[in-house]
């Protein structure tokens, strides 16, 4: 019994696979990465002729609109992120009362629960762009891919949906999303690609 509940245990997206500590040299860290857990996430795709039925939805539920462009809206608690000609991902901090949130979504949109399907990791420090030009075929540079762009590409032959947040105290801050299959191999890319600047790597919720 003891093994059969071990097994069937919840694990995050980043167990066995990456953990909290320093990667590559020594120093001031020139990239720091949070390995990002315990969100709620789902994919929303409009009803033909839907999308500003379900922005309304959105709006009168969350405050904030559906981007109609490749942006990231934000609330205090919740994202929307474009993914899509009618269609953008969803994410909540927390997975309490996420169920029912998307069981109301659902009369405006196709919804479908990804909150164990992906995993999500947010990137800042000097050398961030650094770490991410040995993988990203975007143009990463400030005047390019301004706070709140979101794209969708691939890091090392894996599908990513990376966008910018607001800047942080160590200057720019992207996040990562990426398939939990292709996690270890995602891991593997950036812990090369991050070890000659150093990287303190932590832990932290959705």
């Amino acid at each position: 019994m003891a093994e059969t509940a071990r097994s069937w245990a919840a694990r995050g997206a980043w167990a066995g696979i990456a953990q909290a500590g320093q990667l590559g040299a020594t120093g001031p860290a020139g990239v720091t990465a949070t390995l990002l857990d315990g969100f709620g996430l789902a994919t929303l795709i409009a009803a033909p002729g839907g999308a500003a039925a379900l922005s309304q939805a959105i709006v009168a539920r969350l405050g904030i609109a559906l981007p109609a462009m490749p942006k990231i809206a934000s609330s205090a608690s919740h994202d929307v992120i474009w993914s899509g000609p009618d269609q953008w991902l969803l994410r909540a901090t927390t997975r309490e009362g996420f169920g029912s949130l998307l069981e109301a979504l659902s009369a405006q949109a196709a919804v479908s629960d990804q909150s164990d399907a992906r995993a999500a990791l947010r990137l800042s420090g000097p050398r961030v762009r650094d770490v991410l030009a040995k993988g990203v075929m975007l143009d990463l540079h400030p005047a390019a891919f301004a706070v709140g762009d979101t794209g969708l590409t691939s890091i090392a032959h894996i599908g990513v949906h990376l966008w910018r947040l607001a800047d942080g105290p160590d200057g720019s801050v992207f996040e990562i999303m990426v398939a939990r299959s292709m996690v270890g191999s995602f891991w593997s890319w950036f812990a090369a690609s991050a070890a000659e600047f150093g990287c303190r790597v932590s832990t932290g919720r959705g």
